[in-house]
């Protein structure tokens, strides 16, 4: 499999964007090297005014199973305990999304 882009979106409840920032701004280093292990790189989460935008790359043969083992991190799931009461998933998700995934309508290399 080659590189897999993936882009999502959610909101950010907007009292919360000063502590969301703050703790993205300091991403605990157990969260990070999970990330890493399941083959995801260059990963950015932007914000515009209330709606953040991620964007990974993944990079792994096995897409499902490495993200099956990132939800499985105990230290992950502690992170998301911290930073999912911040967020509100788009009106439109798909049943069992958090963030919403978007597709991709152009790419340059």
């Amino acid at each position: 499999m080659g590189m897999k882009r993936i882009c999502s979106l959610i909101n950010v409840k907007p009292e919360t964007i000063p502590e969301y920032e703050r703790v993205h701004a300091d991403v605990w280093p157990d969260v990070l090297s999970c990330l890493k292990r399941a083959n995801v790189q260059n990963y950015s989460i932007y914000r515009y005014n209330s709606l953040l935008i991620s964007y990974m790359e993944y990079v792994g043969d096995n897409y499902d199973e490495d993200m099956a083992n990132i939800a499985a991190d105990t230290r992950t799931q502690e992170w998301w305990k911290v930073t999912a009461p911040m967020q509100t998933p788009l009106a439109r998700k798909l049943e069992g999304e958090w963030w919403h995934a978007i597709p991709e309508v152009f790419h340059l290399d």
